[in-house]
C-alpha cells in the first residue's frame, strides 16, 4: 500500500507551483506587502486554476474536492508566501455555507472569483467583554478584530455564542479599519458594528467548530509550506556562502542546524495529511487532530524559520533575501485562530481530559 499523494493531487500541486513561480515571485510579494499593488492579479490567476472552487460542491458550481486537496494547495501557497484570500473565501466560507445550507447562491460567484468572503471568527475564539460581538433582532453590535481579507465583499461574523452571521461590506453602520500585523502578505482589518443589519447563517456550534477545524488544518498546511521553503533557502545559502575558503555547509554547527530543522519538519507533513483526512473521513477525531496539528506546526514553523534566519547570519535580516516574509508568516499563523496553548486545551477538551470551562479560561 502506498501512502502519498495521488497522481491528480501531484499534478494540482505542480500546476500551482508553476503559476506562483512565474506570476508571484518575491518582487511581486514585496509590492503587495508595501501597498504598491494588490493581490487581485494573483487571485485572478488562482481563480483560472479553479482554486476557489476546490471545496465547493459540484451542485454549487465547484469541483467538490477533499480537505486534503485544500491542504496541498495551502502548503504550496505558504511555500511562496502568496498573498491571497484562499483561507477565507476558498476554505472557511464554503464550509460554513454548505454545512448550514444557507446562502449557497453565493458559492457560484465565489468559485468564479466575483465574490470574496471575509472571516471574522476571533471573537468566538477569545471574546473580550468590552468589545464582544452581540446579535439581537437581526442586527450586530460590537467589534471584531483581525478579520481576514480587508477587500472582501461580505463577511461571515461569529459571536461568542458561536452563531454565524453574514454582513455585507457596504452595510449601514459598519465601520472598517485596516490593521497592520507582522505578516504583510495578508490583509486584516477590524470591523465595528453599530446596529449593522445581518443575516443569520447558523446557530449550531458544531458548524462553527467544523469550519474552525478546517481552518486550523489549512493554516497548519500553510505553515508547513512556509517552513519548508525557509529550510530550502537555508540549505541553498549554506552551500554557496563561503568563510575561511570553505562553504559554511561544511561546518558541523551549520550541518546540525539544517539537520535539526529537517528532522523537526519532516514528520509534520504526514500529520497535516492525516488531519486533513479526518475532516472528511473521521469526524470524531477531526477537532482533536486539527487542534494538535495546528499547535504543533505553529511551534515547528517558528523554530524552522528562526533557525533558517540564523543560518543566513546578518543577511537573514535584510530585505534583499526577504526571508523575513516567511518568518513573519509563520508567526502570524501561530497566533491567528488560536494560540498553541489554547488549541491544546481545546484538544484536551475533545479528548475529555479537561472540562469545557477549563478550555476557555
Amino acid at each position: 500500500m502506498q501512502f502519498g499523494l495521488s497522481e491528480e493531487q501531484s499534478l494540482l500541486q505542480e500546476s500551482i507551483k508553476r503559476f506562483l513561480t512565474n506570476q508571484a515571485p518575491l518582487d511581486a510579494v514585496r509590492k503587495i506587502a508595501d501597498g504598491e499593488s494588490t493581490d487581485g492579479d494573483i487571485w485572478s490567476g488562482l481563480v483560472d486554476l479553479g482554486i476557489p472552487s476546490l471545496l465547493i460542491n459540484e451542485a454549487n458550481g465547484g469541483l467538490g474536492l477533499s480537505s486534503l486537496d485544500a491542504a496541498i494547495v495551502a502548503e504550496t501557497l505558504g511555500y511562496h508566501v502568496t498573498p491571497s484570500p484562499f483561507l477565507s473565501s476558498a476554505v472557511i466560507a464554503p464550509v460554513v455555507l454548505q454545512s448550514a445550507g444557507q446562502r449557497e447562491d453565493l458559492l457560484g460567484s465565489v468559485a468564479t472569483g466575483e465574490t470574496r468572503i471575509g472571516i471574522a471568527f476571533t471573537e468566538a475564539i477569545g471574546a473580550r467583554a468590552e468589545i464582544k460581538v452581540a446579535s439581537a433582532n437581526g442586527v450586530l453590535n460590537g467589534q471584531s478584530l483581525f478579520v481576514l481579507d480587508t477587500d472582501a465583499d461580505c463577511y461571515l461574523v461569529a459571536t461568542a455564542e458561536q452563531t454565524i452571521h453574514l454582513v455585507e461590506a457596504d452595510a449601514s453602520g459598519l465601520e472598517k479599519k485596516n490593521l497592520s500585523t507582522v505578516d504583510r502578505t495578508r490583509s486584516t482589518c477590524a470591523l465595528a458594528y453599530d446596529n449593522v443589519p445581518s443575516e443569520l447563517i447558523s446557530e449550531d456550534p458544531t458548524i462553527f467548530h467544523h469550519a474552525l477545524d478546517t481552518a486550523l488544518v489549512t493554516m497548519a498546511a500553510d505553515t508547513l509550506g512556509t517552513a519548508q521553503c525557509a529550510l530550502d533557502q537555508a540549505v541553498a545559502y549554506s552551500g554557496q556562502r563561503e568563510q575561511f575558503n570553505r562553504v559554511i555547509a561544511s561546518f558541523q554547527a551549520v550541518k546540525h542546524m539544517c539537520a535539526e530543522m529537517a528532522a523537526a519538519l519532516e514528520p509534520c507533513r504526514s500529520m497535516v495529511w492525516y488531519a486533513a483526512h479526518t475532516l472528511d473521513e473521521l469526524p470524531s477525531e477531526a477537532s482533536m487532530m486539527a487542534s494538535h496539528t495546528k499547535a504543533h506546526l505553529s511551534e515547528v514553523g517558528q523554530f524552522v524559520t528562526r533557525t533558517a534566519t540564523e543560518v543566513h547570519g546578518g543577511m537573514g535580516f535584510t530585505d534583499l533575501v526577504g526571508l523575513h516574509y516567511w518568518f513573519k508568516r509563520a508567526g502570524f499563523n501561530r497566533q491567528i485562530m488560536g494560540s498553541p496553548e489554547w488549541l491544546r486545551q481545546r484538544a484536551f477538551q475533545f479528548q475529555n481530559l479537561i472540562s469545557n470551562d477549563a478550555s476557555r479560561s
